[in-house]
């Protein structure tokens, strides 16, 4: 996605990966701008936009997919913090960095968010982070239809399962191996085999989507 888009505002949490993907942006003769921010502070998402409409000179595409995930397999035993944490860096922040985005975006505009499969199948070890994936799926919808007239389109990519830094940091040995074992295609995805979702969403191709939720999942679920 980064290297076919003309110019990128890059959210890093990991510096080095950040850097590595601004190298092969700027190999492709693009512009790329890093930001490094805490997405689960408010105040930090209007400082992001600010910098980045700063930067690129406006503002016609925004992706939100910052998210983390945290394995629990009892919800008995999952800490208030966490929760609240886990809704502050999935939820929360793509509201505050979209109410932010909107008021530099124009006609043509349009805002992509990262749901997940487990929004539509659910993850028994992952109750919080499922939840803030299905509210990720209605607030698409409903923003859908509010900026509608102003020319904006809204959408979501629901991937998996995608092989991903959150996968190893996240499980076992042995439910990695298995790891996408039990979708259709009986094997996990590449986060290039669900990139082109996004590339579809931002471009004039998909003119007439809105408020929709793509699904590169293997097969994981059908008919959603």
């Amino acid at each position: 996605m980064v290297i076919r888009a003309m110019r990128d505002a890059y959210l890093p949490k990991e510096q080095k990966d950040a850097d590595e993907a601004r190298k092969l942006v700027e190999q492709e003769g693009r512009a790329c701008y890093l930001f490094a921010y805490d997405l689960g502070v408010a105040a930090n998402c209007e400082k992001l936009v600010t910098e980045a409409v700063g930067k690129l000179g406006g503002l016609d595409l925004l992706i939100n997919n910052a998210s983390e995930q945290h394995v629990s397999q009892d919800f008995v035993d999952i800490n208030v913090d966490q929760i609240q944490r886990t809704f502050a860096s999935n939820i929360l922040n793509y509201m505050y960095v979209t109410k932010y985005a909107l008021a530099h975006m124009k006609r043509g505009g349009k805002i992509i968010n990262t749901a997940s499969v487990t929004a539509y199948k659910g993850k028994k070890e992952l109750v919080d982070y499922a939840s803030t994936k299905g509210a990720m799926v209605a607030f698409t919808r409903s923003l859908a239809l509010q900026v509608a007239d102003k020319g904006i389109r809204v959408n979501a990519v629901a991937p998996g399962p995608i092989w991903t830094p959150l996968i190893p940091a996240s499980f076992n040995e042995d439910q990695i191996k298995s790891f996408g074992a039990n979708t259709a295609l009986g094997r996990m995805g590449q986060p290039v085999e669900c990139a082109t979702a996004y590339v579809f969403l931002a471009s004039s191709d998909s003119s007439y989507f809105t408020g929709q939720v793509l699904h590169p999942n293997g097969g994981s679920i059908v008919g959603s």
